[in-house]
């Protein structure tokens, strides 16, 4: 069974700092190009940083700077450190796998003070 799990999600204040992590299982882990995307009501779904199956990154460009995706293939799971947060960063964050097109549940992400 293919299932992707993302945690670490809350509410932070303006210029804080989140981790975000992606927990997968069901499918080889390694071979797939791994991103993470976020939605807020109303709007499409926006990739915010990717990272293929052999360590390139993709950024959008309003995360450049602050935000780092990463994984760790030993524990099938990609992360996304995310500091100097900012109001408008505030979505659903979706954890997805390129390669076999699988999307986790989302964690919400509230940055607010």
């Amino acid at each position: 069974q293919v299932w992707l799990v993302e945690s670490g999600g809350g509410l932070v204040q303006p210029g804080g700092s989140l981790r975000l992590s992606c927990a997968a299982s069901g499918f080889i882990f390694s071979a797939s190009g791994m991103g993470w995307y976020r939605q807020t009501p109303g709007k499409q779904r926006e990739l915010v940083a990717a990272l293929s199956s052999g360590r390139l990154t993709t950024y959008a460009d309003t995360v450049k700077g602050r935000f780092t995706i990463s994984r760790d293939n030993a524990k099938n799971t990609v992360y996304l450190q995310m500091n100097s947060l900012k109001p408008e960063d505030t979505a659903v964050y979706y954890c997805h796998s390129s390669l076999y097109d699988y999307w986790g549940q989302g964690t919400q992400v509230t940055v607010s003070s």
